[in-house]
């Protein structure tokens, strides 16, 4: 379980975020959301120790995270960032690999190739295993980013916008992958999403932050609600049923912002 209590923090004199409180249960995936500036990243990054914390505190299964060693916390928590850059001139194979660093100390087992094999061969990376990065699309490499995150073998994943420079096949079948991996294995994929729906169709639960708050938090039957999306991000949001799920609509037939269509 991962548990935050009160945090808090501030930059150049901006309140990012203001006491936050949660728990995460072991498994499942929850879905971040909220408009940009929310606080979504900032919370993900003080919970892998990416930056520090200010106030409160933040747990997992017990461990404090600010004061776990890194080995340790490595093999609990794996996180992708929006700016995780890689090296250009590795291969995807080398890249998936480093996930494996905190078991092997860079000396490969057979135990830690068979994870790049199933890293690759899930994230439909086997043919492009040999290529260097540089060769390959944005959404390419974002595929094999994830990969390398999953490759860590971590109990807990965190993935800040995994879907960035995914086309609409491979952001479907990311999401499709990611809800398989936390059924078939029990791992507990938290992930921040821009697009509402993915989030519907995909998560467990929910967290809408704005403002450095939670503003709503639940099941996707409870959150996509038009009275609940518009209080999150200030306009109105047609919330539909369509194959079992509900769906938000955010703009009109003619293209125009459904706030600012007037009825024929």
């Amino acid at each position: 379980m991962i548990e935050i209590k009160s945090v808090s923090l501030v930059r150049e004199g901006q309140r990012v975020l203001d006491a936050i409180d949660l728990s995460l249960p072991k498994g499942g995936i929850t879905a971040l959301v909220g408009p940009n500036g929310a606080g979504k990243s900032t919370l993900l990054s003080l919970a892998a120790r990416l930056l520090p914390l200010q106030a409160g505190s933040i747990t997992i299964d017990g461990l404090p995270v600010s004061s776990t060693p890194g080995k340790v916390l490595a093999r609990k928590l794996a996180i992708l960032r929006q700016d995780s850059g890689p090296p250009p001139r590795v291969s995807v194979r080398e890249m998936v690999g480093f996930g494996r660093f905190p078991h092997s100390g860079g000396r490969m087992t057979a135990e830690d190739r068979e994870m790049v094999a199933q890293a690759l061969d899930r994230f439909e990376l086997t043919d492009l295993a040999s290529r260097s990065l540089d060769r390959l699309s944005g959404g390419q490499r974002q595929r094999v980013m994830v990969a390398m995150t999953y490759a860590q073998g971590s109990d807990y994943i965190l993935l800040d916008e995994p879907l960035n420079n995914l086309d609409m096949y491979h952001a479907r079948k990311l999401m499709i992958e990611l809800r398989r991996l936390a059924d078939e294995t029990g791992r507990t994929i938290v992930i921040v999403l821009h697009d509402i729906n993915h989030a519907a169709a995909s998560a467990d639960r929910i967290i809408a932050m704005k403002d450095g708050r939670i503003a709503a938090d639940g099941t996707p039957e409870k959150i996509m609600r038009t009275e609940v999306l518009e209080a999150i991000y200030g306009f109105p949001v047609e919330v539909v049923d369509a194959g079992g799920m509900r769906l938000a609509l955010q703009y009109a037939r003619s293209g125009q912002p459904r706030d600012q269509a007037r009825p024929s």
